[in-house]
C-alpha cells in the first residue's frame, strides 16, 4: 500500500472487468465524496480537496480505467466507466455518496446518477455539459518513451504539462505518461454525444462549477443546465477547465460550502 501522508490517503485495488483498478481513500467512517478525474489525470489531483474536507469526509479518488495506476483497458465505453463505478461501490460497501466529477469523471457521475440514483446523495459537476464533441487526438503526438523528463514536457507543452505531472512515469529508457493517449482518443470518442436525457433524470442536489476561463463550457450552456434540472447551483470561479487545480481554495470552499448545505 502507497501513502501518501500529507493528505492520509492510502492506495487500494480492487478488480473488475479483468482489470486491476487502484484508488486512494482517505478512509474512516464519516460521510463519503468519490471524486472522478478528467481525461490524462489521476485521483491524486484531489489530494488537496481530501485535505481541505478532512476530518468530515471520507475522499476516495479512483484512477479510472486507463489512468494513473490503474490498469489500460481494451475499451473505454459509456458502461465501461459506469461498471466499474458500480463494482467500487459494490467493493467498499458504500450505500450512498456524494459523487464529484471533472470533465469525464463529471459526465460518469451523472450518467451513474441516472442509473443508480440510490447509491448518489449528491452530485458536484466540475466544467462539463450535457453536449460535448470535443476532439483530443492532437494528444496522439504525446505517445512513446521520451529521452528526458523535458523532451516529454516540451513535446506535450505548456498549456497542459501542468495538469499532467501527476501522470508522468520514469521507464526503461526515458519518461513517458501513464496513459495511452490512442486509448484517451478513444474514450473521448465514446463520451462526445447529447447526453441532455442522463443530466436531467437525477433529482438529487448538484452543484454545477464552472471555470470562467473555460474553453470547454459556455456561460450560456452551463446556465440552460442549472435552469433545466430541479435542485441545482451554479457557481462560475476563476480558473479554467480543472478549476480545482487552477483554483483550489476557490473550489474547496465552494465544495465544502454545498457540503455543509447538504448536512443542514
Amino acid at each position: 500500500m502507497r501513502w501518501h501522508v500529507a493528505t492520509a490517503m492510502q492506495r487500494h485495488n480492487f478488480q473488475h472487468d479483468g482489470l486491476n483498478l487502484s484508488y486512494l481513500d482517505t478512509g474512516g467512517v464519516d460521510e463519503t465524496l468519490v471524486a472522478l478525474h478528467s481525461h490524462w489525470m489521476e485521483g491524486q489531483t484531489f489530494a488537496s480537496l481530501a485535505a481541505a474536507l478532512a476530518p468530515g469526509w471520507r475522499v476516495i479518488a479512483l484512477d479510472q480505467r486507463g489512468h494513473g495506476y490503474s490498469d489500460h483497458a481494451s475499451t473505454y465505453m459509456r458502461e465501461d466507466y459506469l461498471g466499474d463505478l458500480d463494482v467500487l461501490f459494490a467493493h467498499l460497501g458504500i450505500s450512498r455518496a456524494v459523487l464529484l466529477g471533472n470533465s469525464l469523471g463529471g459526465v460518469n457521475a451523472y450518467q451513474f446518477a441516472a442509473r443508480h440514483p440510490e447509491y448518489v446523495r449528491a452530485l458536484i459537476i466540475e466544467d462539463i455539459g450535457a453536449v460535448m464533441g470535443d476532439d483530443t487526438s492532437f494528444a496522439l503526438a504525446w505517445s512513446g518513451v521520451f529521452k528526458t523528463y523535458k523532451d516529454l514536457e516540451e513535446r506535450v507543452g505548456p498549456r497542459f504539462f501542468p495538469y499532467l505531472k501527476d501522470s508522468v512515469r520514469s521507464v526503461a529508457g526515458g519518461w513517458r505518461l501513464a496513459f495511452e493517449p490512442k486509448d484517451m482518443v478513444q474514450s473521448q470518442t465514446y463520451l462526445n454525444g447529447n447526453h441532455w436525457a442522463d443530466w436531467l433524470a437525477s433529482t438529487c442536489p448538484a452543484l454545477l462549477i464552472r471555470g470562467e476561463d473555460s474553453r470547454v463550457t459556455t456561460q450560456e450552456h452551463v446556465e440552460e443546465m442549472a435552469e433545466r434540472r430541479t435542485d441545482t447551483r451554479l457557481r462560475v470561479l476563476s480558473g479554467g477547465h480543472v478549476v480545482h487545480f487552477d483554483n483550489p481554495k476557490g473550489f474547496n470552499v465552494a465544495v465544502l460550502e454545498f457540503l455543509e448545505q447538504l448536512s443542514a
